[in-house]
């Protein structure tokens, strides 16, 4: 096995892997690096049918846990799936510190970089792929825009957007704020999330969109990290978090979140494939309003249920409650986010 790191800074680096590939059959070459978006770009032009690609995302909040040795004291296994707090208090404590510095093995494992997470993650991974990878790749040569761009998105991540209002709030253009989320999806610091309708269909032409950070601790290390008793911020994080849990799912991109006249929205609708019809939806909170508001925070769930006899499972995130409920004849899991 020979592993080659950051090879994306070898000239023509596909064309010579491409020939060692050739000519030693019995060794395994293994490329990696962090400019994501070029590995990518080159692999698919040059490495057709030679090349397999993996993309690691970011830590999950179970392999964090685990890394830090606290997955047996912290959780439980309940059946074979199913998984429970073993003291939901200590958790939330620890997915706060994940939401802030989790989603990096060095910020986790590293006690001097964890004690300084918000520099490590903005000077080692934000600013090189937004000053340095992006630019030599794309050519862009206002870094200062993509750099705005970016960090105008991070605040806002979890929140409802469009090209018109991006560019009304950033000063941008809008073919421009178009190129650039492009770009910035396929460097991994974004999720760009499309829309459906409460009959689960996509628009022709799409106004509205939402914005997920990668890795939620970017949010973090841009402006502040979280406290516990910042319920807002952390709400916004942890439906960050939770969406990107499953950027290790095959299924991933078949992810929408509904919205609707009357404010109807729900968080996240699974279209499967190959009619895109709505399989399940969930719900992401950070809060224990259910118990008291329980018409209220359920709404517009029971709107697509009632529409949508084939949806065969909903969830409710919560801040500490773990609950089933019935809404429109079916049942409703709802666990702590």
């Amino acid at each position: 096995v020979v592993i080659f790191d950051e090879i994306q800074y070898l000239k023509d680096w596909e064309v010579h892997m491409k020939d060692l590939v050739d000519n030693y059959p019995n060794i395994k070459f293994i490329a990696s690096g962090s400019a994501a978006a070029a590995l990518r770009l080159k692999s698919k032009e040059s490495g057709a049918g030679r090349f397999s690609e993996f993309m690691l995302p970011p830590l999950t909040f179970y392999e964090f846990l685990s890394f830090l040795g606290e997955d047996d004291s912290l959780i439980s296994r309940v059946g074979s799936l199913d998984y429970a707090a073993k003291d939901i208090d200590a958790l939330n404590i620890r997915f706060v510190d994940y939401l802030n510095f989790g989603g990096y093995p060095e910020a986790v494992l590293n006690p001097l970089i964890r004690e300084n997470a918000d520099q490590f993650i903005k000077n080692d991974i934000i600013d090189k792929v937004l000053l340095k990878d992006l630019p030599s790749l794309y050519g862009i040569s206002d870094i200062q825009e993509l750099n705005k761009l970016f960090s105008f998105l991070a605040y806002n991540a979890g929140k409802e957007a469009s090209l018109e209002n991006i560019s009304k709030e950033s000063g941008l253009a809008k073919q421009t704020i178009k190129k650039y989320i492009e770009y910035l999806e396929s460097a991994f610091l974004i999720i760009k999330l499309s829309t459906v309708d409460e009959n689960c269909r996509t628009m022709k032409r799409e106004r509205n969109f939402k914005i997920y950070l990668n890795n939620p601790s970017m949010g973090a290390a841009l402006f502040a990290p979280v406290n516990h008793d910042e319920p807002d911020k952390i709400g916004h994080l942890a439906e960050s978090a939770i969406f990107s849990q499953w950027q290790h799912s095959p299924n991933f991109r078949q992810l929408r979140y509904a919205r609707w006249r009357n404010e109807g929205e729900v968080d996240i609708v699974y279209l499967r494939s190959p009619d895109d019809r709505p399989r399940w939806i969930g719900e992401i909170k950070w809060s224990d309003r259910l118990s008291a508001h329980f018409a209220d925070e359920t709404k517009s769930m029971k709107t697509l249920l009632q529409k949508h006899p084939g949806i065969d499972s909903a969830f409710f995130t919560t801040k500490t409650i773990s609950r089933s409920f019935t809404l429109d004849n079916r049942v409703v899991t709802a666990y702590p986010s």
